[in-house]
């Protein structure tokens, strides 16, 4: 590994001068193009009437329930997804088990899936003129363009985040350190809490982080679920299109803002815990850094 090591490196410095100013250079401009200027337009157009006003939008009623709606439906969709995450990460990394491959590939699912379509789904299920549309109806509860069904199609969709996450993760560690709490008397839950999860919180945390992000960006399948009903079911990327279909630009772009400082924030996190991987992978095995 090391011999491969060094090889690599070599080439990487013997590359043309030329070459490597133009690969950086292509890297900057696709950045400052498509990251960097629509980013600081955000900003740019939120502010653009003022602090008073930019202020004033995210203040609003309507604003402040769709702030308030995504950060409910993140808070309940962000731990199932968790507990989720971790018993199927767990069941296919540990054990073989009839269905395995079918758990997969369900957990794969929404990857393939567009989020559009899923919404439909749950639509075509709970919905009025749906499969359970009518027991619904007699139960008295109402899950489509409804807070319920926000939460249901914001869970389908963020679903495969964590577990995707851990499985690797859960797969290259194996069985040794398991067994050997066990041998030595601990119950299955003392080896998770004390060996498992120890040996994994920088992975589960980096999954919770990209869970957390999309279960507040979301809007393909929360469009189609929630009804647009203003005050009650908007999120706050469904906020922002309201307001941007209403020519209410300055509002638009003030929520849009925030939305962008929780992806910045989101993006930092995501940063650090990566560093923190690459570390205690370093401090595991010495002779990856070689």
């Amino acid at each position: 590994m090391h011999t491969l090591s060094v090889q690599t490196q070599s080439t990487a410095i013997t590359e043309p001068r030329w070459v490597r100013y133009t690969l950086i250079s292509i890297t900057l401009i696709f950045l400052s193009l498509f990251l960097l200027i629509p980013l600081i337009s955000v900003f740019t157009e939120g502010l653009r009437g003022g602090i008073n006003k930019y202020f004033a939008a995210m203040v609003e009623p309507d604003a402040i329930a769709a702030i308030q709606l995504t950060l409910i439906t993140a808070a309940i969709a962000v731990p199932l997804n968790l507990v989720f995450g971790v018993a199927a990460a767990w069941a296919i990394a540990k054990f073989e088990f009839t269905g395995k491959s079918l758990l997969i590939t369900l957990i794969d699912l929404p990857f393939a899936v567009s989020p559009v379509i899923s919404g439909l789904i749950f639509v075509l299920l709970f919905g009025l003129q749906g499969v359970f549309g009518e027991w619904l109806a007699a139960s008295d509860i109402k899950l489509i363009f409804a807070v319920p069904g926000i939460v249901l199609a914001t869970i389908f969709v963020t679903f495969p985040f964590v577990a995707r996450e851990l499985i690797p993760l859960l797969q290259s560690q194996g069985n040794d350190e398991e067994e050997a709490a066990l041998v030595l008397g601990a119950t299955g839950w003392q080896t998770f809490w004390h060996v498992t999860l120890p040996n994994i919180k920088w992975g589960l945390l980096y999954g919770v982080i990209l869970c957390n992000a999309r279960a507040m960006g979301e809007f393909g399948a929360v469009s189609v679920v929630s009804g647009h009903i203003r005050g009650l079911t908007n999120t706050m990327p469904l906020h922002v299109e309201i307001l941007y279909n209403e020519y209410n630009f300055i509002a638009a772009f003030a929520v849009a803002s925030l939305l962008a400082i929780l992806a910045l924030i989101t993006l930092a996190l995501k940063t650090f815990v990566e560093w923190r991987v690459q570390t205690q992978v370093l401090i595991n095995d010495p002779d990856v850094a070689s």
